[in-house]
């Protein structure tokens, strides 16, 4: 059954503090998970969520540190010695631990890092540190289970049972030749049905898929994806196996990325959340905003172009926001599933196959709606049948025309290396305005002849 935090079970909290009913805070609190506690303390203000984080272990309160929002965890590390922070991080496992220790500011890093009690663990911490947090490196796990290819069974299965004490969960088995370099994975069936005499490279598969440090994590993501794996192991330049990933790690790139798409999309240009201060929201926000203030500018400009044109067929007017609208969301629609598909390098075939099969899906569109539309301004609204032609020729014109722009706009994005979510926001949505309504009274002053 999913936790659920009620007004109630805020009151209580906020009453066992009051009255410093340490055991009995403890004792609830460590009943639940450490998820379920990042929310609570979420919900109380700073310094009872300190009070809290202070009364439990550090085994408990090293993972809740992880699930805080960021406002928090770091009102809360600038509040804990170097030491205690150094405690949190020996229970977590490297990647998590570096990501805590990336936050600090240079000076109280390294002395978080001289505090760390395991030498080793501190060691991996530091070379994890110098990765890229975007790249296959910088969300990797030192922890694994490998073997040498050189030992036999039982020799595999003893070192196994002592690499294993350390890792929270076991995915995979990777085979190493003497230099560290990997060679390919175990599968636990064959090690369980083959004589502990047999040598490892007798039984080892070693067709196998892995990533590299620099590999970019959103591609590390597609793999995994593409072929179903719960992890994946990582190499370095010289085919040395440093670390892995796992399907925890991947899930948060991947929430991540649908964020930074759908605020790109939504024409916000920086990540933000809903606590940020009004000005961190504002510098996110404005670049957009200043672009479609422009868009309306070109916008009017155009309007004023056919004034006259207006003043002698004032009909025309009333249907502008329809044209505009249509032309928006037909490039939204059609930018997104060209952005879709280049996130998931899922778009196949050539470049005029895809702009064919475009333009065929906006005319079939466009001749439904066109239809649709025809029918509506002649026998719900009365309007003159040569004002109904105009509008609807010019309602399939701007549907195709929109949805090239939609299709072109990412993929010339992506080509010259800029994100192409960014076409799905208020850029396409503005250029398609702006186009729609020139169409729109250019197809109106061919047939009136105005």
């Amino acid at each position: 059954m999913e936790f659920k935090i009620s007004k109630d079970l805020i009151s209580r909290f906020e009453q066992l503090i009051e009255t410093r009913q340490d055991s009995e805070l403890e004792s609830i609190l460590n009943e639940l998970h450490h998820a379920d506690i990042a929310e609570i303390l979420d919900e109380l203000d700073f310094e009872q969520a300190t009070y809290i984080f202070r009364v439990l272990d550090s085994e408990k309160t090293a993972e809740i540190l992880l699930e805080l929002e960021d406002d928090l965890r770091e009102n809360i590390l600038n509040r804990l010695s170097p030491k205690e922070i150094a405690e949190e991080l020996d229970e977590l496992e490297t990647n998590d631990a570096a990501d805590i220790i990336a936050e600090l500011s240079q000076s109280k890093k390294e002395e978080v890092i001289s505090e760390l009690q395991d030498v080793e663990h501190a060691k991996d911490i530091v070379e994890l540190l110098r990765y890229d947090e975007n790249t296959a490196g910088g969300i990797m796990h030192k922890e694994l289970v490998k073997v040498n290819e050189n030992w036999n069974v039982l020799t595999c299965v003893k070192q196994m049972r002592i690499q294993a004490e350390n890792i929270s969960r076991v995915h995979s088995i990777y085979v190493v030749d003497d230099e560290d370099r990997l060679k390919g994975r175990l599968s636990l069936k064959d090690l369980l049905t083959t004589s502990t005499k047999t040598p490892i490279s007798d039984v080892y598969i070693s067709k196998l898929n892995f990533v590299k440090v620099d590999t970019p994590d959103v591609e590390v993501a597609r793999i995994m994806q593409k072929y179903d794996l719960e992890a994946i192991p990582v190499i370095d330049e010289l085919g040395r196996l440093v670390g892995r990933i796992t399907i925890d790690d991947i899930v948060d790139v991947i929430k991540d990325e649908a964020d930074k798409d759908y605020q790109l999309a939504a024409g916000i240009s920086q990540d933000v959340e809903a606590d940020d201060s009004v000005w961190e929201l504002t510098k996110a926000r404005l670049p957009w905003l200043v672009l479609a203030l422009l868009g309306g500018f070109i916008t009017v400009h155009v309007l004023k172009l056919f004034e006259a044109a207006m003043a002698d067929h004032g009909t025309l007017f009333f249907f502008i926001p329809l044209i505009a609208a249509m032309a928006g969301n037909v490039g939204v629609q059609s930018s997104a599933i060209i952005v879709q598909g280049l996130a998931n390098d899922t778009l196949s075939g050539s470049l005029f196959n895809r702009l064919l099969k475009e333009i065929s899906l906006s005319l079939l569109n466009g001749l439904i709606l066109a239809g649709v539309l025809l029918l509506g301004t002649h026998f719900l609204l009365g309007v003159d049948s040569v004002i109904g032609m105009i509008v609807t020729i010019a309602l399939v014109s701007v549907i195709v025309i929109a949805s090239l722009i939609g299709t072109f706009v990412p993929l010339l994005l992506n080509k010259a290396g800029i994100d192409p979510a960014l076409a799905t926001g208020p850029f396409i949505t503005t250029s398609n305005d702006i186009c729609g309504i020139m169409i729109y009274f250019t197809i109106a002053k061919l047939i009136l002849g105005f």
